[in-house]
């Protein structure tokens, strides 16, 4: 059973925490990564209190692998600056320290926030935009999910809770701290992690949480859109898009996401048949990233739009094969409704062109498709004037999707992340050799090529 250590005051008024001991939970150092153990360590030896906190505790204690491994300290940003010299410090609405390891591994450290960003007496509807910092109750209290507002101190290996998040882990309940009314009015984006977490973890809501979102779910659109789509490609990239979709489905955001969907999935006598296959769509992306692929931002929304698509325009009812000059003009087709009904995202116009281009090519490559289903496409003998086209390999992958997606053979692709490296262009300048090029801009004035004027 759960102890109560009364630990050294931070302030006043900070409550007095449930501490879990080592020996009644799974966590240990050994499973925690060297590189944040380092950076716990050289904090609490300076003086400072440091903590494993977040995601990275909720996982281990659900005997999973971390993602992420975060740290809240007492510290401020400028003493992990001179702690850390292989760091540095990013954030506009609240800075953080980014401690840089070998092998591009970061670990990033925040600083103790202050109880004022989830104070449910506030006259500000919207979460305003501060710096403050506060004590390490503050920063349990301040965040999201009582799942995730869990610490880890190492010292004694025992698990801090303020807000009840280890019950709640066992029972497999997602649940808003604080009043869930209030919270989700001053951030409208915690109903996306809600649905998210619970997605992932297979976990249900709890009842005011849910009720609070189907309340307020009109108030997403007041979050700024960038929020809105970093939240929404995470809730892609997770794994557990399938289990998401239904969940959005369910409690209404995914229609305020997507407005254009609401004819789809409100009073349609086909909307089970929309839904099954947007959950098959996204059912792909999951069992691909199950397999360690890669599925870059555009086809994720291919895969979300699919049904949009394949309904509105018809894509595949025309028993007429389409012809090469065909994809262009229904990619125009297809665009200019993106342009409009993902205008609020804000996505860049090479995201939208690629996501049309995707979609209005499904008839192309199902026109060349002898096999209609039956086998998988691993090695199939295109027409040499489609395979060696500049578009081939990827709308052919989106095409073998598609496939998997509505009843054909599991699609068998290899998708990577380009690496940092690769993305790096090659500094101009003084190369490896010393030799410097013919013309320089750090030339000394008076001419190039050794001429003078």
């Amino acid at each position: 059973m759960a102890k109560k250590k009364k630990l050294s005051p931070e302030s006043s008024a900070a409550p007095e925490p449930v501490i879990i001991p080592q020996e009644e939970h799974l966590i240990s150092p050994r499973r925690i990564n060297k590189d944040a153990l380092k950076v716990l360590s050289r904090l609490q030896e300076a003086g400072h209190r440091a903590y494993l906190v977040g995601g990275g505790v909720r996982d281990l204690y659900l005997d999973k692998e971390p993602k992420d491994f975060d740290i809240s300290t007492s510290a401020r940003p400028g003493q992990l600056r001179k702690l850390f010299r292989n760091s540095r410090t990013i954030g506009r609405r609240f800075r953080l320290v980014q401690v840089f390891f070998p092998g591009n591994h970061i670990i990033e450290v925040s600083t103790f926030r202050c109880s004022s960003e989830y104070d449910l007496e506030g006259t500000d509807e919207l979460l305003p935009s501060n710096n403050t910092f506060g004590s390490r109750a503050d920063d349990a209290f301040r965040r999201d999910l009582t799942i995730n507002s869990l610490l880890y101190d190492i010292q004694d290996g025992s698990i801090i809770d303020y807000t009840g998040g280890v019950e709640d882990l066992k029972a497999r309940i997602i649940r808003i701290i604080g009043d869930p009314d209030r919270r989700i009015t001053r951030d409208p984006v915690r109903m996306l992690r809600a649905i998210r977490h619970a997605a992932r973890s297979n976990f249900s809501i709890e009842e005011k949480t849910w009720n609070a979102i189907l309340l307020h779910r009109d108030k997403l659109h007041l979050c700024p859109v960038s929020r809105i789509r970093d939240e929404l490609l995470k809730d892609l990239r997770g794994g557990a898009s399938r289990k998401w979709v239904e969940l959005a489905l369910d409690c209404g955001l995914f229609c305020e996401l997507f407005p254009f969907y609401h004819s789809f999935f409100q009073s349609n006598e086909k909307s089970s048949q929309y839904r099954q296959e947007l959950g098959n769509a996204l059912g792909v992306a999951d069992r691909l990233h199950g397999k360690g692929n890669y599925i870059p931002e555009h086809m994720l929304l291919g895969l979300l739009l699919l049904p949009w698509a394949l309904h509105t325009f018809s894509l595949l009812n025309s028993n007429k094969a389409q012809k090469r000059g065909d994809a262009y003009a229904m990619s125009r087709s297809i665009r200019q409704k993106l342009d409009t009904n993902l205008l609020y995202l804000n996505l860049k116009k090479a995201i939208r062109e690629q996501v049309a281009g995707l979609l209005s090519h499904l008839p192309l490559f199902s026109s060349n498709d002898r096999d209609s289903f039956q086998y998988p496409l691993e090695g199939y003998n295109w027409p040499h004037w489609l395979s060696k086209k500049s578009y081939f390999k990827e709308r052919s992958q989106f095409y073998m999707m598609y496939r998997e997606a509505f009843g054909g053979q599991p699609a068998e692709i290899k998708m990577v992340a380009m690496s940092g490296k690769s993305k790096r262009m090659k500094k101009r300048g003084v190369s490896k050799g010393g030799r410097r090029p013919a013309f320089s801009r750090n030339e000394q004035k008076g001419g190039v090529f050794g001429f003078k004027r």
